[in-house]
């Protein structure tokens, strides 16, 4: 007799009701999302750790002898973070009533730091901001909603929530987190593999996340891809938020506290495979004088007091001679003139600019204004794309997810990625659902232009165009659909149902002239 498959777990209803109980909670206590953040991403931590330290555990068992007791050094060997005992999950929700709840999470996640240095001052020691009614409220809904999760599944709930805190704390929240499909087809045309990658702006390491899930789902059974991963970020809290991030997906980095305009920890300049960032836009004053010489400007620094073009370089500089870099940058960017136009002629002369994306308006969670996307891959050069850049518009592509926000769907980010795959030669992939759109788009399987959606563009047009690189100077419009209307005929019924308006636009006028009199008697 056939056995009927398990439901299939929904990880974001789970990460949803886990929220919704969250949500409730701060909207019942004094705090603001901005301080309720960070321990509520510290539980679902502990529950992550513990998770992993209690399957280890159950492994183990049984394998020590009395020569040699199971330890630290044999869970640390299986990739698990080692939990004492106060630090144990279980151990916390059977505190008593009248124990300090704040307290002793306060010192499981200390003697978490003690035991894995590598998390040395990054996990949340705020617990005791919340009362206890709130915290025995948290674990038990984070142990009940949580428990029967494993893995990935951990990482997509630590994600869920960082986007839904970053919306709720506005400006803020857009300082730390990239909404994950804009950081998905990133990705997906860098293709990262195998190698060095770097975010000098990395927030919340989300490219991260995203870089090494790409490397799992294009293994084929092969074990060679490995990213090492070095990241900067300026501000110390999103730094923890960065690390506690890449420990609950199982990776690790080099992550510095720096500011990429005056450091270079890890001396950049032509060390990096791939390159993706999402840096602050239009930033001004930074203070330039500290900035002659170094290597990481190579085109010289831009005279208006815009940071765009110090960060576009910076990306720039720091890849190898194969390398691919992806990053976020504001739409003026591609028009700007003067110094930075300069700048822009040579970097496109060096034949690294590959691909640019037009980006719709509301991906963002802080920001509703339209961006573009910008990829280099300085391995182009001596090949037979070396002249071309791939334009893409897809300011029409996208999902409505509420009033004031879009995102894509998967198929939609593999087909905006199989566009740019065609262009190189390569095959597209369908795993995602996007067979549909590339058949009407490409019927032969081959890369072509589309007026509206992409086209590429030759260096010599691209000079002509003043240097932009603005896709809609070169994908133009598609191809208007004939409705089998008349166009006199729809003309005059439009100039008809104007004259209609206008008369009873100059009927209300009266009628608020008139109140307006009868008002002032």
């Amino acid at each position: 007799m056939a056995q009927t498959a398990p439901p299939k777990t929904d990880i974001y209803d789970i990460a949803n009701r886990l929220w919704e109980t969250a949500d409730e909670l701060r909207a019942n206590s004094h705090l603001k999302a901005a301080d309720y953040s960070i321990p509520v991403l510290g539980l679902i931590f502990l529950k992550f750790a513990d998770s992993r330290f209690t399957k280890i555990e159950l492994e183990l068992a049984g394998k020590g002898t009395s020569r040699r007791q199971i330890g630290k050094a044999d869970y640390q060997a299986k990739g698990v973070l080692y939990l004492p005992d106060r630090s144990r999950f279980m151990n916390l929700l059977d505190l008593k009533e009248g124990d300090n709840l704040g307290k002793a999470i306060n010192e499981a996640m200390a003697a978490i730091e003690e035991e894995n240095p590598a998390l040395k001052g990054i996990l949340p020691r705020t617990y005791q901001s919340l009362t206890n009614d709130t915290l025995v409220s948290l674990l038990r809904s984070v142990n009940s909603i949580l428990g029967d999760i494993e893995g990935d599944a951990f990482g997509k709930v630590y994600e869920y929530f960082l986007g839904k805190f970053a919306v709720a704390e506005g400006a803020k929240g857009g300082e730390y987190f990239t909404p994950t499909s804009i950081v998905r087809l990133i990705v997906e045309i860098i293709e990262p593999f195998n190698g060095k990658i770097l975010d000098p702006a990395c927030g919340s390491g989300g490219m991260f996340v995203q870089s090494a899930r790409f490397v799992d789902e294009h293994r084929n059974g092969k074990s060679s891809g490995r990213l090492s991963i070095y990241g900067q970020e300026r501000i110390e809290e999103t730094l923890r938020l960065c690390k506690m991030n890449l420990a609950v997906h199982g990776l690790e980095g080099q992550i510095s506290q720096s500011n990429v305009y005056y450091e270079d920890p890890f001396k950049t300049a032509g060390q990096f495979d791939y390159v993706m960032a999402n840096p602050p836009f239009n930033v001004n004053k930074v203070d330039k004088t500290k900035l002659e010489g170094d290597k990481r400007f190579p085109f010289g620094l831009p005279k208006a007091d815009n940071a765009n073009y110090i960060w576009i370089q910076a990306f720039y500089a720091s890849l190898n001679q194969k390398g691919r870099a992806g990053f976020v940058m504001a739409n003026s960017a591609a028009d700007a003139g003067g110094s930075e136009l300069e700048i822009r002629k040579r970097l496109i002369a060096e034949k690294a600019v590959d691909v640019i994306v037009a980006v719709g308006s509301n991906f963002f969670y802080t920001v509703t204004l339209p961006v573009t996307l910008w990829f280099f891959d300085r391995g182009k050069r001596n090949t037979e794309r070396e002249d071309m850049v791939l334009f893409i518009d897809a300011r029409k592509i996208f999902r409505q997810i509420d009033r004031a926000h879009r995102d894509w769907k998967a198929e939609q980010i593999e087909y905006l990625a199989n566009i740019a795959r065609l262009c190189r030669g390569e095959k597209p992939e369908t795993a995602e659902g996007s067979a549909e759109l590339m058949s009407v788009s490409f019927p032969d399987g081959a890369y072509v232009d589309v007026p509206g959606l992409c086209a590429v563009a030759t260096l010599e047009q691209i000079e002509k165009h003043g240097w932009s690189l603005n896709p809609g100077r070169y994908v133009g419009a598609a191809a208007a659909e004939d409705d089998g209307i008349d166009f006199r005929v729809r003309l005059e019924e439009l100039t008809e149902e104007m004259e209609k308006l206008d008369v009873e636009a100059a009927q209300i006028q009266e009628r608020i002239a008139a109140n307006v009199a009868e008002l002032l008697r």
